[in-house]
């Protein structure tokens, strides 16, 4: 019994550990096995209370506590060149994802081949996720789709060759990948829009990222979409991703293919704090299968970190914009406004949020928001 429950925290804490170096998460436990040979484990959770205009079954508001997110971290190094990690994922419908399963071979100091399940090369908001955005939270599937519509919360089995020069102020990753659940929750009622078609061929998704930092580098291929004020960041990113024949209904294939173009300024030391502005284009082309998912679509933030604490934390007002203009005509806005309290970057965050959300023949929906994001 001693050695089954031993054996079995053995195991996730290896799981955990692995997980911990691909998302260059800031929380969690080392423990070091010997020269370059390390398990590294830790958890996070974000949980949220919801109050949404006309939702609730009386026609009122709605009012609801929801588990957004809870995961696993595990990650390993067996030694200076091999690497990897596996992370998993429960969201309050209950649903079990391993999120990322895979290694890291360190072919250089500056390049690596990863292979598994992981992150494909995409735009920042996607490559940073729900728990390094500058707002908190995901990214509402407006403006940056695929990581809420696409794999597995934007993960895909594949290879990709990840890599940098310049002393790390040009990154790059290419890679090729399965790319089976292009359009995995945005059929009706968030199910599977894509269905497959015995004319399609089964040809793979080719995706790459190329970001250039004009100030201090960023080390990470798991990004973040802010640093709180420990760095100063200028930096463009453009990424694209294609699947011939990615897009399959009952009567039609067609290719698909995006690309976006990010761009992430943070200036330390304006004023009382630091100041951060972010903005993104995206452009989805399904070659005319699904016209609701084939558009074009922007988003654009600014915040602002306090230096100076209050309590145990820091205050972070933000503004959010996003819209998406599919070829419907059916477009899509939201817009936010809110705070954060940043206890410990990344790792303990507090964020209440206003947002009124606009669709096209539609009433607004206004929501009041309050999440919180621990990483331990």
């Amino acid at each position: 019994m001693t050695f089954k429950l031993k054996a079995r925290l053995i195991v996730n804490a290896v799981t955990t550990s692995l997980m911990l170096t691909a998302m260059g998460a800031q929380a969690g436990t080392t423990i070091s096995l010997g020269e370059d040979k390390s398990v590294s484990v830790g958890f996070g959770m974000r949980s949220s209370y919801s109050s949404v205009e006309d939702t609730s079954a009386s026609g009122g508001r709605s009012n609801d506590f929801s588990l957004d997110s809870s995961r696993l971290y595990l990650s390993g190094s067996f030694n200076k060149y091999i690497k990897g990690m596996l992370n998993t994922n429960v969201s309050d419908s209950g649903t079990w994802d391993i999120i990322d399963a895979n290694v890291q071979l360190q072919v250089t100091p500056e390049v690596a081949i990863w292979a598994g399940r992981f992150l494909s090369p995409s735009d920042r908001a996607n490559m940073a996720g729900p728990y390094y955005s500058m707002g908190g939270g995901y990214w509402a599937n407006i403006a940056s789709r695929y990581g809420w519509n696409g794999g597995i919360l934007g993960r895909d089995e594949g290879v990709a060759v990840v890599g940098s020069s310049m002393d790390n102020k040009v990154a790059y990753s290419f890679g090729a990948f399965e790319g089976d659940n292009i359009f995995r929750l945005s059929g009706p009622g968030g199910t599977q829009l894509d269905v497959a078609n015995a004319a399609a061929k089964d040809s793979l998704m080719y995706a790459g990222r190329v970001q250039v930092d004009f100030w201090d580098a960023e080390p990470d291929y798991y990004g973040t979409g802010n640093y709180f004020g420990s760095a100063d960041i200028l930096a463009i990113g453009v990424a694209g991703r294609q699947k011939t024949d990615g897009a399959t209904s009952l009567t039609k294939v067609g290719d698909y293919t995006s690309y976006s173009l990010d761009f992430l300024m943070e200036k330390k030391d304006v004023g009382p704090g630091t100041a951060s502005f972010e903005a993104a284009y995206y452009d989805y082309d399904t070659d005319g299968v699904f016209a609701s998912e084939q558009g074009k679509a922007y988003s654009a933030g600014v915040a602002y970190i306090f230096s100076a604490p209050m309590g145990w934390g820091k205050f972070m007002p933000f503004v959010r914009y996003q819209a998406f203009e599919p070829d419907t005509n059916i477009n899509v806005k939201k817009y936010e406004v809110g705070t954060n309290y940043v206890i410990a970057p990344y790792n303990a965050l507090i964020t209440v949020a206003y947002s009124d959300t606009k669709t096209d023949g539609a009433k607004a929906v206004n929501a009041i928001n309050v999440s919180m994001q621990f990483q331990f």
